[in-house]
């Protein structure tokens, strides 16, 4: 059985099967993220195009002793920090806080669609910097612990500290202008 290091050196070598095993092993993460810095579904979906790109240009690049997923991250991080700066400001739409409104009421484990993360991160992530935006997607969001976070954006220990409580204060804030304690 082939361990994912193998499948990434035979990818180093131009195979482009493990590649596309990559791919399809790692997309949904990328996705995932983009949709939540992004608040934009189209723009996610690049983003994930983009990064692959990227990855298959750069894999001669990668240290096949570090964690394939936090090099992944980081390539996908900073493109949806490029298109964020490149995005007009993502104002909330009346509709998204109908959506919020309805995702908090209800008690049930709802698995939510992608128009309704885009709807509540639009929601809550009002205000934020990107970098705020970034840091607290991949903690609170992706779950990531704070030294792969750390790897991911560059940022050292306090830096990572200070962005993600100003994005929870903020995040709270917002929380209590809409309503919920």
């Amino acid at each position: 059985m082939q361990t994912e290091r193998d499948i990434i050196i035979q990818c180093k070598d131009g195979n482009k099967e493990a590649f596309r095993w990559v791919v399809q092993q790692h997309q949904r993460l990328v996705f995932s993220l983009a949709l939540k810095m992004l608040a934009d579904e189209e723009e996610a979906k690049d983003v994930v195009q983009e990064t692959f790109i990227r990855v298959w240009q750069r894999i001669g690049d990668y240290d096949t002793q570090k964690s394939f997923t936090t090099w992944l991250y980081t390539i996908a991080s900073h493109l949806c920090l490029d298109r964020l700066k490149q995005m007009r400001r993502i104002l909330p739409l009346p509709k998204d806080e109908k959506v919020l409104q309805d995702f908090a009421n209800n008690d049930s484990q709802q698995t939510l669609e992608n128009s309704e993360w885009v709807s509540i991160v639009r929601m809550l992530a009002e205000g934020l910097s990107p970098k705020q935006k970034l840091v607290f997607t991949l903690c609170q969001m992706e779950g990531l612990p704070s030294l792969e976070v750390e790897q991911i954006t560059g940022l050292d220990a306090k830096q990572v500290k200070s962005n993600l409580y100003v994005a929870r204060q903020t995040i709270r804030e917002r929380l209590k202008h809409l309503g919920y304690e």
